[in-house]
């Protein structure tokens, strides 16, 4: 433990991102590390019922997870693998289908509640003894300067670091302290989120329906029901949300074509709203962002969460690397190559999915004969969907040492 309130890094958010850059700090170095949390994480047992958070997590993250020693803990818990995902367009006929026995691998990816990965994560942290856990502790005001900053708690105690990290979020405290700008696109849509049971099993697959007021998809959970996240415009979000039980579950049953036969019962209903976010900037000296208080994306394709994932293990890379090396690891022309590693790939995606929705959730005939062409055309050409596969599965690209299969 740390005896003094000075730190080499400060991580301002004790979520998945914030733990997995945290747990990945303190395993290879020997920096001082803190992670303020506000909220006092709750963990899952295996008869719990399921909490409506959920995250797809790709093998890129689950390689990553397992490297940290947490994926043991993730699977102690709960976590649900899906075999096979199926995607279809409600205009036409367009439909893919990837499986993962095509690729040799035993599940495309896992269905895991936030609160599991969360869990699993901090009880590698609190094996680590250079690593001081605050929670719950809530910041009352940030004071950056390049070369050391203060954070001032609402208990008290006044924190210094040479690294302030943010990973709190898209509403990010440590991104308004630094000033830095935020790029917004409102999709003018919500995810509406529930745990659903149909009369069919969900054969261990991730389905997602396309219809023209956004995606439905229906994602598999372990004891057979399945997690929902139907975006829908605002106004339709808010009218499921507030249907009866019966209303909601026979729109739904309609709105997934009956593909799982009928919905017999629906979990409580939430509904958040879906914004576009990017931060015009990741770094400045002495302080980075990561995680959904760098970006968000929209949901479609559940990639949100991996993206954070991966920034965290790149930038641990980076500051290990420059730790070893005896550099100055706060230093701009450091974490500006995290930067550069990063910006590229989530705009990739961020930019991909903001086009996957405009070409999919609406109804104008033109767009439908393309996408459905477009749909087909991928399903039937092997080479290229396998490529699409493992790209999104995040088996090839530009990856950190933590999400190789090498180990790190």
């Amino acid at each position: 433990m740390n005896d003094g309130n000075n730190y080499d890094v400060l991580v301002i958010g004790g979520g998945m991102v914030g733990l997995t850059l945290a747990c990945a700090l303190g395993q290879k170095t020997d920096l001082k590390i803190a992670v303020v949390e506000a909220l006092e994480p709750g963990d899952i047992q295996p008869d719990d019922d399921y909490e409506l958070r959920v995250s797809a997590i790709s093998r890129a993250s689950q390689q990553v997870f397992t490297n940290l020693g947490a994926w043991d803990g993730m699977q102690a818990r709960r976590v649900s693998g899906y075999e096979h995902m199926h995607v279809w367009d409600s205009t036409g006929s367009g439909v893919i289908h990837f499986d993962a026995a095509e690729l040799g691998v035993d599940a495309l990816g896992h269905i895991v509640e936030n609160k599991v990965t969360q869990a699993a994560l901090l009880e590698q942290l609190h094996k680590i003894e250079n690593i001081d856990w605050l929670c719950p502790a809530k910041v009352a005001t940030i004071d950056y300067h390049e070369g050391s900053t203060s954070v001032q708690l609402e208990d008290g105690r006044r924190l210094n670091a040479r690294l302030l990290i943010g990973a709190d979020g898209a509403s990010s405290r440590v991104r308004e302290a630094a000033g830095i700008h935020l790029e917004t696109a409102p999709y003018h849509q919500k995810g509406v989120v529930c745990v659903v049971k149909s009369t069919r099993h969900h054969a261990y697959t991730a389905w997602q329906r396309f219809l023209p007021v956004g995606p439905l998809a229906f994602l598999p959970l372990g004891d057979g029901r399945c997690s929902i996240v139907w975006s829908a415009q605002d106004d339709e979000a808010n009218a499921l949300v507030a249907m009866d039980e019966e209303a909601f579950c026979r729109k739904l049953e309609q709105a997934f074509e009956y593909t799982l036969g009928a919905v017999e019962s629906v979990g409580p209903r939430a509904a958040f709203p879906l914004i576009r976010r990017h931060a015009e900037a990741y770094v400045k000296p002495g302080l980075a962002l990561i995680g959904d208080a760098a970006h968000t994306i929209h949901p479609l394709a559940g990639q949100g969460v991996n993206l954070g994932i991966l920034d965290a293990a790149s930038l641990a890379q980076i500051i290990i690397n420059a730790d070893s090396n005896k550099q100055d690891f706060a230093s701009y022309g450091v974490l500006r190559k995290f930067e550069r590693w990063r910006r590229g790939e989530n705009m990739l995606m961020m930019y991909s999915m903001s086009g996957f929705k405009n070409l999919f959730s609406n109804d104008r005939a033109e767009l439908s004969m393309v996408r459905n062409f477009g749909l087909n055309l991928i399903n039937n050409l092997g080479p290229i969907k396998h490529k699409f596969m493992r790209h999104a599965m995040g088996l090839e690209g530009d990856l950190p040492e933590l999400a190789k299969c090498t180990g790190w």
